[in-house]
């Protein structure tokens, strides 16, 4: 056998034939009846992140954890394919079709939270197509960033500090990066530095955050559908929220007039405030957040302390996730928000490094505590000795990982 077998498990076997670049994901056994067809055992593997069914000329394509893009031995015809799509989307109630009162693509998810985008003929002319974002059953964890290596205990512990503020002034800031970059996994991850004493809201386009919190409330936007049932937006749900006595506000992902919104209530009392952008580095956040259509004016950006930027990189040959950089917004030259980069990536060291570039976040958070730089870098390491004996003990799921940070609150940590 000329394959090279990488890794086997249940009835799954993951090879590489010669002269591909692309592994296949062999699945073995027949697959029972089900309203997901062939996609179900993919669907229940969860070391995939996403499955991409481009319709019946080519086989199912999986993003798998370990192994990135794979090919699959799953071909599904157009009539079975516009079929799944069907399913999928009745459980969000949207008719998918090509006529009156149908749309031919659609937004939505699954039960289990899976993320899903379908679009069918004439849009797609190829045949419909499925693209599933999927959800974990056992969510990622700061220790799990740890240990991938996207960011390293001191600045996991630094970032701890920043969330919470000592107790007084948390950060308000956005996580930057490309499509499949972990932006969203790096917001959940620092939303369980939130207290439980706090009131959280979340507002997503689809439900994706997976926080263990004492008190959380989740809000979704809705399209327009053709039944005439009106939409509502982002920035509808964020000017709600507002109204709820928020403590803590995330926005899954900010891209339209809600951006205006988060900052005035960033720039009016409410910090702790975060949310996730699309763009490749600081200065390209900065620019998108000011441009049509978020519109910000430049000088409510001073409402924004932190621009956190992560991204998905080749290393060693394995697609990885690393914090790029970390930048503050540190005042205006002119009309233009100045960026100071307090953390860059060093490629060499495979770390994010403090520049030595003096942090005025730190400075506020000292001031409004009344403690010294010395006693800010006290904290950090109190909480880094937290992170690493959590992970020298392999504790990594959410509930305990949570419950050790609410309980050291409780005990009097800021």
């Amino acid at each position: 056998m000329s394959e090279k077998v990488l890794e086997k498990y249940g009835k799954v076997t993951i090879y590489l034939e010669p002269g591909h670049p692309s592994p296949i994901y062999h699945v073995d056994g027949q697959i029972p009846p089900n309203p997901y067809g062939a996609l179900k055992p993919l669907l229940e593997d969860d070391g995939l992140e996403e499955v991409m069914y481009n319709g019946g000329q080519q086989c199912v394509k999986v993003a798998h954890r370990e192994h990135g893009m794979c090919r699959t031995n799953i071909w599904i015809d157009d009539e079975e394919g516009l079929k799944i799509g069907k399913n999928i989307a009745a459980f969000t109630n949207i008719p998918l079709g090509d006529g009156p009162g149908a749309v031919p693509l659609f937004d939505g998810r699954l039960p289990d939270g899976s993320r899903v985008n379908g679009v069918i003929p004439p849009v797609s002319p190829d045949g419909p197509t499925l693209t599933i974002r999927k959800f974990r059953e056992d969510p990622i964890t700061i220790i799990d960033l740890i240990g991938f290596g996207t960011l390293d205990s001191r600045l996991a512990a630094t970032m701890w500090c920043w969330v919470d503020g000592l107790g007084v002034r948390p950060a308000n800031f956005i996580i930057s990066g490309g499509t499949g970059s972990g932006k969203t996994t790096t917001l959940n991850c620092l939303g369980m530095f939130i207290g439980w004493d706090k009131r959280l809201l979340t507002v997503e386009d689809t439900a994706e955050l997976q926080l263990y919190h004492d008190h959380w409330l989740r809000m979704e936007t809705r399209e327009e559908r053709p039944d005439g049932t009106t939409s509502v937006g982002m920035d509808d749900c964020l000017k709600s929220s507002l109204r709820m006595r928020p403590d803590r506000i995330i926005v899954g992902e900010v891209r339209g007039a809600e951006a205006s919104t988060l900052l005035t209530a960033m720039n009016t009392g409410h910090d702790g405030s975060f949310g996730s952008l699309h763009a490749n580095t600081a200065m390209e956040t900065i620019t998108r957040m000011t441009s049509p259509p978020m519109n910000v004016p430049p000088i409510m950006m001073s409402g924004l302390d932190l621009i956190i930027v992560q991204s998905r990189i080749n290393r060693e040959g394995k697609q990885v996730r690393r914090i790029f950089e970390i930048s503050e917004i540190a005042g205006m030259e002119g009309d233009r928000p100045r960026l100071n980069p307090i953390w860059k990536y060093d490629p060499v060291k495979d770390l994010t490094l403090e520049t030595g570039v003096p942090s005025k976040l730190r400075e506020l958070i000292c001031n409004a505590a009344g403690l010294k730089p010395a006693d800010f870098e006290a904290h950090v390491r109190q909480r880094e000795k937290i992170l690493k004996d959590l992970d020298a003990r392999g504790i990594r799921d959410i509930e305990s990982v949570t419950k050790i940070i609410q309980s050291f609150y409780s005990k009097g940590g800021a």
